[in-house]
């Protein structure tokens, strides 16, 4: 027997923690129909023409505050039993004590405690195992494509995350030096510096770029949004192999580009950011699996290997759109795959060769690479590719 698809309303005007909502709801419960609002008013108006399953709404919301959207929903027949859970940085006695005639399902402190939110939105909306049964894999990955969710944190990112937050001060060069090695961050920080908020003049694309935009305390709240992922650990050992063979890939083909570069007098630092984001799509797709799996889906190591040759690609390819990244830095992480025939830039040309000197047999040296399409176009001379360092192409 399925369990029903819950809907569930999430009503939080910061944007980046009401993502970081609509992800945990999702990972608990995959089939979840989720709708994000920033107001108050605008919420009690979605719920009186549609009650949803579960309402998670900030405190201190503007409009309408959330125990205010909580009394007015309590006042509703219908809604006196809606699962509610109250968030808020008011952690007073008074506060509490407000709020406990209307029977919240959880008020929990913020910041959030992922864990507490993550146990009680198990017990509030279930499990969707019966309900992923009847679906394909092929299916739920098309579904959660678009979504976004992105790739988890991996190894010594996590704990410079946790170094970093807990530190009273931090310089922004401190910031890009520590977070710089992550394709999750820098794709993040990037795309954020970019949003309409936050613009000003030529777009950013490279993280030191985004940086100054964003501002220490800004950049790491972000950080921190992403830091309490639950996803941020794969547990299946098979996908956490995996994420861990790809985020080392990354680092190498940004290592590689940005040597490349350099040595062509090239823009360096943009070419070592598109070699780092070039399979994030791989990442993102790790964790939607792990995802799978924690909804009670099966996962043989054959379907892992279909999926990462099928929706790989495609996953990266709606992250970069969906977070905006500049199309310049879009079309250098394409040309790592191929060049195309339309115009493009010396450090599209560096990208291509990036990728295949990545892909080089273990039997070829980088000199067989003289005569490809990029190398001659750069007009390489074979000095260069002879002191390519070997352990940045090495497998």
């Amino acid at each position: 027997m399925s369990v029903p698809a819950p809907y569930v309303l999430i009503v939080e005007a910061e944007a980046v923690t009401a993502d970081l909502l609509q992800r945990m709801v999702r990972e608990v419960r995959t089939d979840a129909e989720v709708v994000a609002m920033a107001d108050g008013k605008a919420a009690l108006v979605a719920c009186e023409q549609r009650l949803p399953d579960l309402v998670i709404a900030d405190g201190e919301l503007p409009g309408l505050p959330g125990l205010e959207l909580l009394r007015a929903l309590r006042g509703q027949p219908r809604a006196v039993g809606l699962p509610f859970v109250l968030m808020s940085a008011r952690l007073d006695a008074a506060s509490v004590r407000a709020a406990l005639p209307l029977a919240p399902s959880a008020y929990l402190a913020r910041p959030l405690d992922p864990a507490k939110l993550r146990q009680r939105l198990h017990g509030l909306l279930g499990t969707a195992t019966d309900t992923v049964a009847k679906r394909s894999l092929n299916d739920y990955l098309d579904s959660v494509r678009l979504q976004g969710q992105g790739a988890p944190l991996l190894g010594e990112v996590r704990v410079a995350v946790g170094q970093y937050l807990q530190a009273s001060e931090k310089s922004l060069s401190e910031l890009n030096d520590a977070f710089a090695r992550d394709p999750q961050i820098t794709a993040r920080l990037i795309a954020v510096a970019n949003s309409a908020g936050q613009h000003r003049g030529a777009p950013c694309q490279t993280l030191m770029q985004a940086l100054p935009h964003l501002g220490v305390t800004r950049a790491l709240n972000l950080v921190l949004n992403l830091s309490l992922q639950r996803s941020a650990s794969l547990r299946d050992e098979r996908l956490a192999e995996r994420a861990g063979k790809a985020w080392a890939r990354a680092q190498q083909s940004a290592e590689l580009a940005h040597w490349l570069a350099g040595e062509l007098a090239l823009d360096a630092e943009v070419c070592y950011t598109a070699g780092l984001l070039h399979n994030l799509g791989d990442l993102a797709l790790l964790r939607s699996l792990q995802d799978w799996r924690n909804s009670g889906g099966g996962l043989s190591d054959a379907e892992i290997d279909r999926a990462m040759a099928q929706h790989a690609s495609g996953f990266g390819s709606a992250l970069r759109v969906q977070w905006r990244l500049p199309i310049g830095l879009r079309e250098l992480v394409s040309a790592f795959y191929g060049l195309g025939q339309k115009a493009f830039s010396r450090e599209a040309l560096v990208l291509n060769l990036t990728g295949q000197l990545m892909n080089l047999p273990p039997d070829k040296a980088p000199l067989a690479l003289l005569e490809a399409r990029a190398a001659r176009l750069l007009r390489l001379k074979a000095d260069l590719l002879e002191r390519l360092p070997a352990d940045l192409f090495a497998s």
